[in-house]
């Protein structure tokens, strides 16, 4: 299906994809990982769109959007968001990321409480604590080159066991990896190495469900507990046998995860 694009308030263009149609339900926006693109929620926006829409998109300097200059700011991102769904006509929406996209929406419901009907954080933090480790990842794409960068990230993204057995998702996300810009990926890492939201927290009044793999040492159980006990009356689950990019390797339990946000979010 063809993306559509919209022009947020700096002049970039976004592209998006909305499946299912808003009914009963709040509206459901999905945020991918670093170096991901829309795709990256197929599964989980296809099983999700019979009871209401939900929109992906592409973050700025990722897939089909535009790839401005840096340096990028995760306020920027949440900031996209706002006019994304400004543009959809949408008040509110559960707003989910992975990773990156945990982030956002970290950011987005700091930055616009009323708009955030629900969050669901997956593989994510509030805050990785290593500008330095962001710097040198940063550096080496730059240097070298996305494929420079592949046994490290494939690693980290799924276990041992499901890069052996489902190398179509695996080839999937190294094609759309590969085809991120280096300098995007770049200033995307220095941006991620900026990030702290710790202090938001504790302002989050929203359900709010956080899910993280037991195998996760990108964003380790730890940060998620962290998260747990920044924010009140949230929930945590840990899923065995997974590892960083939940969404792909067990979309299923995201899938249920986000159903329950769709039950317990007010509706438009």
């Amino acid at each position: 299906m063809p993306v559509s694009k919209i022009r947020v308030r700096d002049g970039a263009q976004l592209a998006y994809e909305v499946k299912g149609r808003v009914q009963d339900a709040a509206p459901l926006v999905l945020i991918h990982s670093l170096a991901m693109d829309h795709t990256f929620w197929n599964a989980v926006a296809r099983a999700l769109s019979d009871a209401t829409a939900v929109v992906t998109y592409d973050c700025r300097g990722h897939g089909q959007s535009d790839k401005p200059e840096g340096p990028y700011r995760v306020e920027q991102f949440a900031d996209d968001l706002a006019d994304l769904l400004d543009h959809l006509g949408w008040r509110s929406a559960i707003v989910a990321g992975a990773s990156m996209g945990g982030c956002v929406a970290l950011a987005f419901a700091a930055a616009y409480p009323a708009r955030a009907a629900a969050l669901g954080l997956f593989d994510t933090t509030a805050c990785y604590n290593a500008p330095d480790k962001w710097e040198e990842r940063a550096a080496m794409a730059e240097a070298r080159g996305l494929e420079a960068m592949l046994e490290f990230q494939t690693t980290r993204w799924f276990t041992d066991a499901f890069r052996a057995s489902r190398k179509d998702v695996l080839d999937a996300a190294i094609a759309v990896f590969l085809a991120n810009p280096a300098r995007c990926y770049a200033q995307t890492c220095r941006m991620l190495g900026a990030c702290n939201l710790t202090d938001v927290l504790q302002r989050l009044k929203m359900p709010v469900r956080i899910v993280v793999g037991e195998e996760d040492y990108a964003t380790p159980i730890a940060m998620s507990e962290a998260l747990h006990r920044g924010i009140a009356g949230s929930t945590l689950t840990v899923i065995p046998n997974a590892r960083h990019l939940t969404p792909l390797e067990c979309p299923e339990r995201i899938v249920a995860e986000l159903q329950k946000l769709v039950e317990m979010a007010p509706a438009q």
